[in-house]
């Protein structure tokens, strides 16, 4: 199993609440805390993408530069 997801050149975690029955992650090698979980694969892969359009916009509307990833 691959523990992680790109998107967009950004790398984002995968992990598993066995206690929430979530899958959860955030995106990693940024100091910007962006995170995203779903209820499935699908459902939190659809909101990692969600996570880091928002983040892009957010920085064009501000308009700052978007962190780029180290990893």
């Amino acid at each position: 199993m691959n523990n992680t997801i790109q998107y967009k050149g950004y790398v984002g975690s995968v992990e598993f609440s066995e206690e929430d029955g979530i899958f959860f992650g955030k995106v990693m090698g940024i100091r910007s805390l962006i995170s995203y979980e779903g209820e499935s694969a699908k459902e939190l892969l659809n909101d990692f993408h969600d996570a880091v359009d928002t983040y892009l916009e957010h920085c064009k509307a501000e308009g700052k530069e978007p962190e780029l990833a180290f990893i």
